[in-house]
């Protein structure tokens, strides 16, 4: 009995009945597929993931700038920290978070931009000088002469959720606002006659 199985067994193998056959093809196929498909779907989770992270700390970037330009008293450093508490909470920041505020000044007569004031809160990035803004024709609007606006930049590290091929980056927002109730926003103190 076992060698008549054994003997049939061998004829068929001899004449690759086995190649011919299709039962068991779609758990082969499923096990080529399915990582396939898994994969997939993770990647896309990601980029979705990614694309929201990018609109969520770009709506932060403009909520921040919306609130400082709102304001007609000087703002200090308890104001910017709490500013940046709220960039954390309004762009769910996992990772390292900072902001630079920084405000600017048109001279027309010199067709350049000088910096009034510039602050960070966070770690890695500098507060602005005047030399580092001078030539920003091409990143602020045309403005009239001794203008000033107010240019938040926010700064967040971004990690994907899945390791799908998707590197951890930096992303950054620069938006600019004018004063709404003031001429200009002050850190600390205003000046008198400004």
């Amino acid at each position: 009995m076992l060698y008549q199985r054994f003997k049939v067994t061998l004829k068929s193998i001899a004449r690759a009945d086995f190649m011919r056959r299709e039962d068991g093809v779609i758990a082969l196929e499923a096990m080529i597929i399915l990582p396939a498909m898994f994969w997939a779907f993770l990647t896309m989770f990601s980029i979705f993931h990614s694309f929201r992270t990018h609109g969520l700390t770009q709506r932060a970037a403009y909520s921040l700038g919306d609130a400082i330009s709102r304001e007609t008293v000087p703002i200090d450093g308890a104001y910017l920290t709490g500013l940046h508490q709220l960039f954390e909470y309004l762009s769910n920041s996992q990772g390292d978070s900072s902001i630079r505020v920084t405000s600017v000044l048109y001279d027309q007569s010199e067709d350049r931009f000088y910096r009034d004031w510039s602050q960070t809160r966070g770690g890695g990035i500098l507060p602005l000088s005047s030399s580092d803004v001078e030539n920003w024709h091409d990143v602020l609007p045309v403005l009239p002469d001794r203008e000033r606006v107010i240019v938040v930049e926010t700064f967040t590290t971004y990690e994907a959720p899945f390791k799908t091929g998707l590197e951890e980056r930096e992303i950054r927002n620069f938006v600019f606002t004018r004063p709404r109730y003031a001429p200009r926003v002050c850190w600390e103190n205003c000046p008198a006659g400004t």
